[in-house]
Protein backbone atom coordinates (compact mmCIF):
# COMPACT_ATOMS: atom_id res chain seq x y z
CA UNK A 1 0.00 0.00 0.00
CA UNK A 2 1.54 3.55 -0.83
CA UNK A 3 0.38 6.32 1.46
CA UNK A 4 2.76 9.04 1.38
CA UNK A 5 2.55 12.04 3.93
CA UNK A 6 3.63 15.72 3.10
CA UNK A 7 3.48 18.16 0.22
CA UNK A 8 5.47 17.47 -3.27
CA UNK A 9 7.02 19.39 -5.16
CA UNK A 10 3.77 21.73 -6.29
CA UNK A 11 3.13 22.75 -2.44
CA UNK A 12 -0.14 20.71 -2.04
CA UNK A 13 -0.72 17.32 -0.50
CA UNK A 14 0.96 14.48 -2.19
CA UNK A 15 -1.44 11.64 -4.39
CA UNK A 16 -2.28 8.55 -2.41
CA UNK A 17 -2.31 5.68 -4.52
CA UNK A 18 -5.96 4.41 -4.28
CA UNK A 19 -6.02 1.41 -6.49
CA UNK A 20 -2.89 -0.19 -4.79
CA UNK A 21 -5.41 0.24 -1.62
CA UNK A 22 -8.16 -1.65 -2.63
CA UNK A 23 -5.97 -4.12 -4.35
CA UNK A 24 -4.57 -4.85 -0.79
CA UNK A 25 -7.42 -5.38 1.07
CA UNK A 26 -8.62 -9.02 0.51
CA UNK A 27 -12.33 -9.93 -0.61
CA UNK A 28 -14.39 -10.98 2.19
CA UNK A 29 -15.65 -14.59 3.17
CA UNK A 30 -19.18 -14.70 3.96
CA UNK A 31 -18.66 -17.84 5.63
CA UNK A 32 -15.63 -17.34 7.30
CA UNK A 33 -17.55 -14.42 8.82
CA UNK A 34 -20.29 -16.38 9.72
CA UNK A 35 -18.13 -18.62 12.10
CA UNK A 36 -15.86 -16.46 13.23
CA UNK A 37 -19.32 -14.22 14.59
CA UNK A 38 -21.08 -17.37 15.91
CA UNK A 39 -18.03 -18.01 17.96
CA UNK A 40 -17.67 -14.50 19.48
CA UNK A 41 -21.55 -14.75 20.22
CA UNK A 42 -20.84 -17.83 22.03
CA UNK A 43 -18.46 -16.47 24.20
CA UNK A 44 -19.93 -12.88 24.38
CA UNK A 45 -23.04 -14.50 25.75
CA UNK A 46 -21.17 -16.48 28.34
CA UNK A 47 -20.38 -13.95 31.33
CA UNK A 48 -17.21 -12.88 32.31
CA UNK A 49 -18.15 -12.78 36.07
CA UNK A 50 -21.06 -14.82 37.14
CA UNK A 51 -22.47 -13.23 39.98
CA UNK A 52 -24.79 -14.96 42.72
CA UNK A 53 -27.71 -12.69 43.03
CA UNK A 54 -28.03 -10.82 46.35
CA UNK A 55 -23.97 -11.97 46.45
CA UNK A 56 -23.03 -8.18 46.41
CA UNK A 57 -22.87 -7.59 43.26
CA UNK A 58 -24.68 -6.96 39.61
CA UNK A 59 -26.27 -9.92 37.99
CA UNK A 60 -24.63 -10.37 34.57
CA UNK A 61 -25.57 -8.46 31.29
CA UNK A 62 -25.77 -11.39 29.07
CA UNK A 63 -27.19 -14.03 31.26
CA UNK A 64 -29.36 -15.59 28.44
CA UNK A 65 -26.68 -17.73 27.02
CA UNK A 66 -29.38 -19.77 24.44
CA UNK A 67 -31.71 -16.38 23.34
CA UNK A 68 -31.36 -13.67 20.79
CA UNK A 69 -28.38 -11.19 20.92
CA UNK A 70 -29.24 -7.59 21.56
CA UNK A 71 -31.47 -6.32 18.52
CA UNK A 72 -31.73 -9.29 17.40
CA UNK A 73 -35.45 -10.57 16.84
CA UNK A 74 -36.04 -14.62 18.26
CA UNK A 75 -36.33 -16.86 15.63
CA UNK A 76 -40.08 -18.54 15.65
CA UNK A 77 -40.25 -22.07 16.18
CA UNK A 78 -41.29 -22.45 12.30
CA UNK A 79 -37.73 -20.77 11.72
CA UNK A 80 -36.22 -23.37 14.14
CA UNK A 81 -37.87 -25.96 12.75
CA UNK A 82 -36.01 -25.41 9.36
CA UNK A 83 -32.99 -25.04 10.44
CA UNK A 84 -33.30 -28.47 12.17
CA UNK A 85 -34.31 -29.91 9.18
CA UNK A 86 -31.83 -28.41 6.56
CA UNK A 87 -29.31 -29.55 9.52
CA UNK A 88 -30.39 -33.20 9.47
CA UNK A 89 -30.36 -33.65 5.64
CA UNK A 90 -26.36 -32.13 6.50
CA UNK A 91 -25.75 -34.42 8.98
CA UNK A 92 -27.59 -37.45 6.97
CA UNK A 93 -25.18 -36.86 3.71
CA UNK A 94 -22.10 -36.65 5.90
CA UNK A 95 -23.06 -39.86 7.80
CA UNK A 96 -23.90 -41.87 3.78
CA UNK A 97 -20.81 -40.11 2.71
CA UNK A 98 -18.79 -41.99 6.12
CA UNK A 99 -20.41 -44.84 5.92
CA UNK A 100 -21.65 -44.86 9.45
CA UNK A 101 -24.95 -45.78 10.74
CA UNK A 102 -27.00 -43.50 13.02
CA UNK A 103 -30.18 -41.99 13.72
CA UNK A 104 -31.33 -38.57 13.65
CA UNK A 105 -33.42 -37.21 15.90
CA UNK A 106 -34.34 -33.43 15.97
CA UNK A 107 -35.56 -31.14 19.36
CA UNK A 108 -35.73 -27.51 20.35
CA UNK A 109 -34.43 -26.33 23.46
CA UNK A 110 -35.70 -22.78 24.25
CA UNK A 111 -35.06 -20.96 21.13
CA UNK A 112 -32.35 -23.36 20.11
CA UNK A 113 -32.61 -26.14 17.86
CA UNK A 114 -30.93 -29.43 19.08
CA UNK A 115 -29.95 -32.14 16.37
CA UNK A 116 -28.69 -35.27 17.69
CA UNK A 117 -27.77 -38.75 16.09
CA UNK A 118 -28.36 -41.77 18.29
CA UNK A 119 -28.88 -45.32 18.15
CA UNK A 120 -25.11 -45.86 17.31
CA UNK A 121 -21.42 -45.50 19.42
CA UNK A 122 -19.86 -42.67 17.29
CA UNK A 123 -16.54 -42.22 18.59
CA UNK A 124 -15.26 -41.26 15.61
CA UNK A 125 -17.87 -37.82 15.21
CA UNK A 126 -17.06 -36.84 18.99
CA UNK A 127 -13.06 -36.90 18.85
CA UNK A 128 -11.09 -36.20 22.12
CA UNK A 129 -12.71 -33.63 24.31
CA UNK A 130 -15.36 -33.12 21.98
CA UNK A 131 -13.20 -31.61 19.36
CA UNK A 132 -14.46 -33.52 16.44
CA UNK A 133 -18.39 -32.76 17.60
CA UNK A 134 -17.56 -28.90 18.03
CA UNK A 135 -16.22 -28.36 14.53
CA UNK A 136 -18.85 -30.81 13.02
CA UNK A 137 -21.24 -28.37 14.74
CA UNK A 138 -19.53 -25.65 13.35
CA UNK A 139 -19.79 -27.25 10.16
CA UNK A 140 -23.47 -27.72 10.38
CA UNK A 141 -24.21 -24.45 11.25
CA UNK A 142 -23.05 -22.87 8.11
CA UNK A 143 -24.61 -25.20 6.57
CA UNK A 144 -28.05 -23.66 7.85
CA UNK A 145 -26.40 -20.00 6.88
CA UNK A 146 -25.79 -21.26 3.77
CA UNK A 147 -29.41 -22.02 3.17
CA UNK A 148 -31.19 -19.30 5.46
CA UNK A 149 -29.09 -16.72 5.24
CA UNK A 150 -29.49 -16.42 9.16
CA UNK A 151 -27.13 -16.93 12.21
CA UNK A 152 -27.46 -20.46 13.45
CA UNK A 153 -27.25 -21.05 17.35
CA UNK A 154 -27.88 -25.22 16.30
CA UNK A 155 -26.65 -27.39 19.09
CA UNK A 156 -25.61 -30.74 17.47
CA UNK A 157 -24.84 -33.68 19.60
CA UNK A 158 -24.04 -37.17 18.84
CA UNK A 159 -24.61 -40.78 21.11
CA UNK A 160 -25.47 -38.42 23.95
CA UNK A 161 -21.95 -36.92 24.27
CA UNK A 162 -23.02 -33.78 25.38
CA UNK A 163 -25.71 -34.93 27.63
CA UNK A 164 -23.23 -36.98 29.50
CA UNK A 165 -20.78 -33.71 29.20
CA UNK A 166 -23.38 -31.59 30.95
CA UNK A 167 -23.41 -33.79 33.88
CA UNK A 168 -19.83 -34.14 34.88
CA UNK A 169 -19.44 -30.56 34.20
CA UNK A 170 -22.14 -29.75 36.75
CA UNK A 171 -20.43 -32.02 39.13
CA UNK A 172 -17.13 -30.82 38.79
CA UNK A 173 -18.54 -27.10 39.07
CA UNK A 174 -19.73 -28.20 42.32
CA UNK A 175 -17.32 -30.43 43.51
CA UNK A 176 -14.79 -27.09 43.01
CA UNK A 177 -17.74 -24.82 44.74
CA UNK A 178 -17.17 -27.29 47.47
CA UNK A 179 -13.26 -27.13 48.10
CA UNK A 180 -13.26 -23.63 47.49
CA UNK A 181 -15.54 -22.77 50.18
CA UNK A 182 -13.78 -25.44 52.69
CA UNK A 183 -10.49 -23.82 51.84
CA UNK A 184 -10.86 -19.91 50.63
CA UNK A 185 -8.25 -20.30 48.18
CA UNK A 186 -9.67 -20.00 44.13
CA UNK A 187 -9.44 -23.09 41.58
CA UNK A 188 -8.97 -22.79 38.35
CA UNK A 189 -10.05 -25.20 36.15
CA UNK A 190 -8.83 -26.62 32.73
CA UNK A 191 -9.71 -25.29 29.57
CA UNK A 192 -13.21 -25.42 27.88
CA UNK A 193 -15.70 -24.67 25.08
CA UNK A 194 -17.78 -21.33 25.94
CA UNK A 195 -20.92 -24.33 25.76
CA UNK A 196 -19.00 -26.35 29.01
CA UNK A 197 -17.78 -23.11 30.63
CA UNK A 198 -21.58 -21.90 31.46
CA UNK A 199 -22.46 -25.32 32.22
CA UNK A 200 -19.72 -25.19 35.23
CA UNK A 201 -20.75 -21.07 35.96
CA UNK A 202 -24.42 -22.41 36.18
CA UNK A 203 -23.22 -25.29 38.69
CA UNK A 204 -21.30 -22.85 40.75
CA UNK A 205 -23.66 -20.02 41.21
CA UNK A 206 -26.01 -22.72 42.29
CA UNK A 207 -23.61 -23.83 45.16
CA UNK A 208 -23.46 -20.04 45.91
CA UNK A 209 -20.58 -18.77 44.82
CA UNK A 210 -19.07 -16.85 42.15
CA UNK A 211 -16.55 -17.70 38.82
CA UNK A 212 -15.01 -16.29 35.97
CA UNK A 213 -13.75 -16.88 32.46
CA UNK A 214 -10.11 -16.04 31.96
CA UNK A 215 -7.53 -16.30 29.07
CA UNK A 216 -8.19 -16.55 25.55
CA UNK A 217 -9.18 -19.04 23.17
CA UNK A 218 -8.77 -22.50 22.95
CA UNK A 219 -7.60 -21.77 26.45
CA UNK A 220 -10.03 -20.01 27.89
CA UNK A 221 -10.84 -21.53 31.38
CA UNK A 222 -12.93 -20.90 34.17
CA UNK A 223 -12.09 -19.77 38.37
CA UNK A 224 -14.05 -20.36 40.84
CA UNK A 225 -13.70 -17.52 43.33
CA UNK A 226 -14.53 -17.23 47.20
CA UNK A 227 -17.55 -14.95 47.68
CA UNK A 228 -15.64 -12.62 48.96
CA UNK A 229 -13.15 -12.02 46.21
CA UNK A 230 -15.11 -11.80 43.29
CA UNK A 231 -15.03 -8.34 41.52
CA UNK A 232 -17.35 -7.73 38.86
CA UNK A 233 -15.57 -6.27 35.38
CA UNK A 234 -17.11 -4.68 32.13
CA UNK A 235 -19.59 -7.21 30.32
CA UNK A 236 -16.71 -8.46 27.30
CA UNK A 237 -13.73 -7.99 29.81
CA UNK A 238 -11.39 -10.90 30.20
CA UNK A 239 -11.20 -12.43 33.55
Amino acid sequence: MVAVTGDDNSGGPAPTDSTRMSEAVPAADPLADQAEAAERADDSAESDVIAVPGAGAAAPEAADYDGAEPGEDAPTVGDLEQESEIAADYIEGLLDVADLDGDIDMDIEGDRPVVSVVGATLTELVGPKGEVLEALQELTRLAVHRQTGARSRIMLDVGGYRARRRLELAELGRSAAEEVSRTGVPQRLDAMTPFERKVVHDAVAAAGLRSESEGEEPTRRVVVLPAEDAVMEPAGGQG
